[in-house]
């Protein structure tokens, strides 16, 4: 079990618009301006944005792997630990967090994955 960061990375790039902003710790990742992950190498976690009520659920069902980042917009942020879950499970949060930061035309272009 684990998603090695190589993989992660890979899964950004089969997104539209996707930006990164490289910081002394940490890489951030924005869709036309508005973030929606981040990626501590140190630590091998990533930061996702998701809606307050999966963040909930996410950090109450497995606080080992997942855990309260912040809450801002209306929006939950989770921090994910690599190394507890699937490469699945990891592609489907990814991509939650950039549809809720992408406009609806760049959504439309790009199916969730299966």
């Amino acid at each position: 079990m684990g998603v090695p960061s190589d993989e992660f990375h890979r899964m950004l790039e089969k997104l539209a618009d996707v930006e990164r902003s490289d910081a002394t710790e940490w890489e951030s990742y924005s869709v036309r301006g508005k973030r929606f992950g981040y990626y501590w190498p140190r630590t091998q976690t990533v930061g996702l944005k998701q809606t307050l009520s999966e963040q909930e659920a996410l950090v109450a069902e497995r606080p080992d792997v997942f855990e309260v980042q912040f809450t801002a917009g209306g929006f939950g942020w989770v921090v994910v630990h690599l190394d507890g879950l699937e490469a699945d499970e990891l592609n489907e949060l990814v991509y939650e967090a950039w549809r809720l930061s992408a406009p609806e035309e760049l959504v439309e272009q790009v199916p969730p994955p299966c």
